[in-house]
């Protein structure tokens, strides 16, 4: 299984959910732009499809693969896999962002070009001030230079357009999505996603939140490899 990270994030948040995955060889690793990758460049959308199918081509011979994508990785892994249907056997996106299918209602101003500024106020809407507080200097220095890779990823979604088609995943996709405050959004959205292609499943998990590979990481296990175990 190989996870893909979501915005602002990194390969090691997938080690709680590693540690109860056991079935599988979990390959986790810092997309273009972020942490140990954060030299790479460029940071479009079609260069870490292309990294994600390259990882896969390496590690094809252990055996079939699952795509496992957070947020903005799931977009990537749906994208590797409609741009190689042959590279995954299954792909999993978790919350994944597909303004183009359902666009979310939002009072958030347009993006600035202060990548550190992005940086911080992203942790802050999406973990919480408390958390950002509690990181020391060096570690939001480190989310700031991720700033960035976070708004190629932002802005790769906000342009209005399909960046692909749906209907042209041609492999078993499961699109998961926690009970929270949004919930009733993504129920619209999985019913939408239902009718572009009936190879999309959806199913919700109870209480689970948008950091469900941290904070949830025994029901996820467990939810994977039912799917899988269902092929």
């Amino acid at each position: 299984m190989i996870c893909v990270h979501g915005g602002l994030d990194r390969g090691g948040s997938f080690a709680r959910l590693a540690r109860r995955s056991e079935s599988f060889n979990i390959v986790a690793y810092d997309r273009r732009g972020y942490q140990g990758s954060r030299a790479l460049s460029p940071l479009t959308l079609p260069d870490h499809i292309d990294d994600l199918l390259s990882i896969a081509e390496r590690e094809v011979a252990l055996g079939p693969i699952i795509f496992f994508g957070h947020s903005f990785g799931g977009v990537v892994a749906m994208g590797a896999a409609i741009a190689s249907p042959s590279s995954a056997q299954l792909v999993i996106a978790y919350e994944s962002p597909l303004p183009w299918v359902l666009q979310r209602e939002s009072s958030r101003p347009p993006l600035t070009t202060d990548a550190a500024y992005e940086a911080e106020t992203f942790f802050r809407r999406m973990v919480s001030n408390g958390a950002w507080e509690r990181l020391s200097e060096h570690e939001q220095e480190s989310r700031r230079l991720d700033g960035p890779a976070l708004l190629s990823d932002l802005s790769a979604l906000r342009t209005g357009e399909s960046v692909f088609d749906l209907a042209d995943l041609k492999i078993p996709t499961l699109y998961l999505h926690g009970d929270g405050i949004i919930a009733d959004y993504y129920r619209e959205l999985g019913a939408r996603l239902r009718v572009v292609n009936p190879l999309i499943q959806v199913r919700e998990l109870a209480h689970a939140n948008h950091g469900a590979h941290l904070s949830s990481p025994d029901l996820l296990s467990t939810v994977i490899f039912e799917a899988w175990s269902s092929l």
